[in-house]
């Protein structure tokens, strides 16, 4: 850094918090870290030799392939669920998938860590729901004439002419502003 350099604005640290604030806030974000977190000891330990003074106690298995290849894809599942977000239930329910097979692959899915991460984030990752968007908030006092329930203003199309009133008994009539599809409520 020199004399140079411009110093960063001030209040830059809060504001680029409160943009990954923001972003964690419209994904699976601790799903997503808690099954890329699953991956490192699912791959690690069957690699990881143990040194006790002049004995060295390896911890390899023979499916030490098998478990390289799990933890690599636990942790590619981790990372996609924090930027695609719309695969959040196939990667979940992968991440689940792959905690059990680690169980007999690889040391007992990393010494049962791994497998409790991944399960834990599987499992949020296939829960979580996008929240829905903030809506407007009306004015907290209104006139005492305005607003009023829907049903009272007469719709333009109704008429005190008894002939034309439907037989419509289904409430799924256009008429009736429900454009035909039945609800279930």
């Amino acid at each position: 850094m020199s004399a140079e350099t411009p110093a960063a604005a001030s209040g830059q640290f809060t504001r680029r918090r409160l943009q990954f604030r923001a972003w964690r806030g419209t994904r699976p974000f601790w799903a997503g870290l808690y099954v890329l977190l699953s991956g490192l000891p699912i791959m690690y330990f069957p690699y990881f030799h143990l040194q006790l003074g002049h004995l060295t106690l390896a911890m390899a298995t023979t499916a030490g392939a098998g478990s390289l290849i799990i933890g690599v894809l636990l942790v590619v599942l981790g990372i996609s669920l924090w930027f695609q977000k719309h695969v959040r239930t196939f990667a979940g329910v992968a991440a689940i998938l792959l905690a059990l097979v680690s169980l007999p692959v690889s040391n007992f899915g990393g010494f049962v860590m791994g497998f409790l991460l991944a399960l834990i984030g599987g499992a949020m990752a296939v829960s979580w729901a996008p929240g829905a968007p903030e809506q407007p908030q009306p004015p907290a006092e209104a006139a005492p004439g305005a607003g009023g329930a829907p049903e009272a203003a007469p719709l333009p199309h109704q008429g005190t002419d008894p002939l034309s009133k439907s037989n419509d008994l289904s409430g799924t009539s256009p008429a009736n502003g429900a454009n035909g599809r039945h609800s279930a409520g």
